[in-house]
């Protein structure tokens, strides 16, 4: 089984059309901090991200934002973090948020949260690390995503075991019992990532 005490969330930097994604992002910072497990996040205070790191602290949780300067100089920042590390480029915080987590939970986001979310599977298929990749799939806002994956599969462009490096589930109560049934990662974390 997993040990999971810190938890990467990629997510949107707005809140979108559908009000439950708000109360998504909401419920779970609220469920981190009552189960004691660190928010790791992308340091904004605006959409989705913002709402579940305020949520993580409004439950007496912990969340560790990581910022580039490009970002923190407008002035984007949230204030209040229990960590803030500001850190040169984009690259630099993905490797942090990589190195802070446990495990990664993708939220409904634009194409930054593709592009975090898409990185961190391949970065599992190439054996660069194994730990537990979740889609909370609220609305069913990442259907899309697993479609295209499928095609990929389908096309000839990737193995069937390509779906395996993800794990979709229906909604934010599923996170920690999957987390829980998901193997412990046995490959060490690796500083080749970038």
């Amino acid at each position: 089984m997993t040990e999971v005490k810190s938890i990467c969330v990629y997510c949107g930097s707005r809140t979108g059309n559908d009000p439950r994604f708000s109360a998504l992002a909401e419920s779970f910072g609220a469920l981190l901090a009552r189960n004691g497990i660190r928010l790791v996040y992308g340091g904004g205070s605006v959409g989705l991200m913002g709402m579940a790191a305020r949520s993580v602290l409004a439950h007496g949780g912990e969340v560790i934002g990581v910022i580039p300067e490009h970002l923190d100089h407008v002035e984007i920042t949230q204030s209040g973090l229990s960590e803030l590390h500001v850190v040169p480029n984009m690259h630099s915080r993905k490797h942090l948020m990589f190195e802070l987590s446990d495990a990664f939970v993708s939220l409904p986001g634009s194409i930054g949260t593709l592009d975090e979310t898409i990185e961190v599977i391949t970065w599992k298929q190439l054996g660069l690390h194994d730990k537990p990749i979740l889609l909370v799939n609220a609305e069913r806002y990442w259907d899309p995503f697993d479609a295209l994956i499928r095609h990929v599969v389908a096309a000839g462009f990737a193995s069937n075991e390509t779906r395996t490096l993800y794990t979709m589930v229906a909604g934010i109560e599923d996170v920690l019992p999957t987390l829980g049934r998901a193997p412990a990662p046995m490959l060490p974390d690796r500083d080749e990532l970038i």
